[in-house]
């Protein structure tokens, strides 16, 4: 047979049509696109594979709450250590009529870190909260005279329809949360700036004779979220702004709830927390940008265990953060400490920061064993090793029944 006859051509030609090299071809095609897609998903990270399978092990799986309860307990030990250094300075910090002002301030700051800890955790920190509660103190101080109920009522509708105006913002452009409350609460601090001169508080309304109710209100409040937040379907709920691979896609209809309550509650405890802090106030309230108590609500919120990236927190950690820094407030009043807000708002931001690293870090779920693709089989996991055995030697070659000779085409054929 030669070898340009039609046979042999064809028998050629159909050896670059191999199915399997065809299949292997398409393979290589899905896997090529699969990479593009996962390229286009995580920016240019060729290890989107591995991103995306720690990412649905990550929403998927429980988070760890050592981290949160360890940090707890420091957080615990040093608010008792400050209560300690408060007593020494003075016994009668803690007995009333002191105890009931104590009381009253620390619901007053923890409203504003609740509400700081609730758009943490929902993807959207609000950082107007500070200009909100220095305007609510200067409402307050304005109209106390014709009741709590004509002070407070028209603070609060502005805040909620301002919030739920912020929050739509967010949801309709998708842009930060971080950005759209920083412009809003400029706006406010523009209204904060227009009083030129301190502003006499009119109110006669005293809260210290419902001290006890109101931060019992406040802790409460800050624990039973926190104890909700540890619920999976729930925490990732409430965190489906969370972002994950790029943080510019849109993540769907299911973050309007959450964002839209996460604002407009922040912002009504942030008006709550305005009032209080003026109805005990015994100087006049100075207009101001109200910025700095943005800073020291967030950064508690983070010191508490809330993470910086939302979704995360712990369960006790708001209101053992929340007394720690009354206590020192009083501590540093009390011994004519001027130690500026912006001050204390910095420290406890930097603070913040490192408990997020933290919590990011130590508090995910652990990732799952099955792709390990080096394990030992179950069957013979204590004796199976990936290394080849020291042992081993080829098997002889099994000796033919058919020589060349005895085939069909031999000679004796």
């Amino acid at each position: 047979m030669a070898y340009d006859e039609t046979t042999f051509r064809r028998k050629s030609d159909d050896q670059t049509g191999d199915p399997a090299a065809y299949r292997a071809n398409t393979f290589a095609a899905q896997d090529e696109r699969r990479r593009t897609e996962q390229v286009d998903e995580f920016g240019g990270d060729t290890t989107g594979d591995v991103m995306r399978r720690s990412a649905a092990a990550d929403e998927g799986g429980r988070d760890r709450l050592g981290i949160h309860l360890g940090w707890e307990v420091v957080l615990l030990v040093g608010a008792a250590v400050l209560g300690v250094l408060l007593w020494r300075v003075d016994a009668d910090s803690f007995r009333r009529p002191a105890l009931d002002v104590l009381l009253v301030t620390g619901a007053s700051i923890g409203l504003l870190t609740m509400g700081a800890a609730l758009s943490l955790r929902a993807g959207v920190p609000n950082l107007a909260l500070g200009p909100i509660a220095l305007a609510a103190s200067l409402q307050y101080a304005e109209q106390g005279d014709q009741g709590l109920l004509k002070a407070a009522v028209p603070a609060l509708v502005v805040a909620a329809a301002g919030a739920a105006a912020i929050a739509l913002l967010i949801l309709v452009l998708h842009v930060p949360g971080w950005a759209a409350t920083l412009a809003a609460g400029l706006g406010v601090v523009v209204f904060d700036q227009l009083r030129g001169a301190p502003v006499a508080v009119q109110g006669e309304w005293d809260p210290t004779a419902l001290a006890f109710f109101l931060f019992g209100g406040f802790a409460l409040l800050s624990v039973v979220g926190g104890a909700l937040g540890t619920v999976p379907p729930l925490r990732r709920w409430v965190g489906s702004m969370r972002p994950i691979g790029d943080p510019a896609r849109r993540r769907g209809p299911a973050v309007v709830v959450p964002v839209l309550v996460a604002l407009v509650l922040s912002s009504v405890f942030a008006v709550a927390a305005g009032i209080l802090r003026a109805a005990v106030a015994t100087t006049p309230i100075a207009p101001g940008t109200g910025l700095e108590w943005s800073g020291i609500a967030i950064g508690l919120a983070m010191l508490a265990g809330a993470s910086a990236y939302g979704r995360r927190g712990g369960i006790f950690g708001t209101l053992l953060a929340v007394i720690g820094l009354t206590l020192f407030l009083d501590y540093a009043r009390r011994n004519s400490l001027n130690i500026s807000n912006f001050a204390i708002a910095a420290c406890v931001l930097g603070v913040g920061l490192i408990i997020t690293r933290l919590v990011e870090t130590f508090g995910r779920p652990l990732p799952p064993s099955s792709d390990n693709w080096n394990a030992a089989p179950t069957a013979t996991a204590g004796t199976w090793s990936p290394a080849l055995p020291d042992t081993w030697s080829p098997a002889p070659n099994s000796a033919r029944t058919e020589r060349w000779d005895d085939g069909p085409w031999g000679s004796s054929r």
